[in-house]
């Protein structure tokens, strides 16, 4: 535990352990995590499952506006319930991998989304991941942190989530890439690190090592704010 209360944003590409990173980081220092990008997922997969047009932008923006997304404590932290009902697993499918990205690129969507995540951290213990979280959602946080990998480890990485054989990596590189491409070149919240970002590379870094990477950032932080 620290010995000051921080909000901390961590942001980066797909495969990069941005979700894992940051769960460990919350356990560690007794913060409340927020994964951002399952509420983009949420929305993709309604629309999927509903049948509603993914390429028009009003509609999937007021599809967004109509989800309720609400955050319930339970002893392993906060989970995320849509309409009323935990997440889904198909929001990790591959029809909505494919697509989210997509979706997330429209500002009809991201408005919403990020209007209700900026009122989940006006509180201070907050550490929320995803990709415009220090740049947009959280500019303030006391720690932003921008995590990122070679894209060969990015896909070995997915490729054992997904429990797959090797003969699908190279295809995984390509999806990953082309993730890559448009998150970075969307014209609304594209991905990039915060001009004030701490750059981790983690290729190669274990879990563990990464987050006491963060760990020592954050004592850091706590350290310059008890000597002001």
């Amino acid at each position: 535990m620290l010995p000051c209360q921080l909000n901390i944003a961590v942001d980066g590409p797909a495969g990069a352990g941005k979700s894992s990173v940051a769960r460990a980081v919350a356990d560690a220092l007794g913060l409340t995590y927020l994964d951002t990008g399952a509420m983009y997922r949420a929305v993709t997969w309604k629309a999927l499952q509903s049948g509603y047009d993914i390429h028009d932008a009003e509609t999937m923006g007021a599809l967004a506006a109509g989800t309720r997304f609400e955050w319930r404590q339970e002893q392993t932290g906060l989970t995320l319930l849509v309409d009323g009902d935990l997440l889904h697993e198909g929001i990790r499918s591959e029809s909505v991998t494919a697509n989210v990205s997509l979706v997330a690129s429209y500002e009809t969507v991201r408005s919403v989304l990020r209007d209700r995540q900026r009122k989940l951290c006006t509180s201070r213990g907050v550490i929320m991941d995803g990709r415009d979280i220090g740049t947009v959602v959280m500019p303030g946080a006391d720690l932003k942190v921008f995590l990122t990998a070679n894209l060969l480890e990015r896909a070995k990485r997915r490729l054992r989530e997904l429990g797959g054989s090797d003969e699908e990596l190279s295809g995984l590189m390509r999806s990953i890439a082309e993730r890559d491409d448009k998150d970075s070149s969307r014209e609304h919240s594209p991905l990039r690190p915060a001009p004030d970002a701490v750059i981790i590379d983690t290729t190669e870094l274990n879990l563990q090592q990464v987050v006491e990477l963060i760990l020592r950032h954050a004592n850091a932080v706590c350290a310059m704010e008890q000597e002001e």
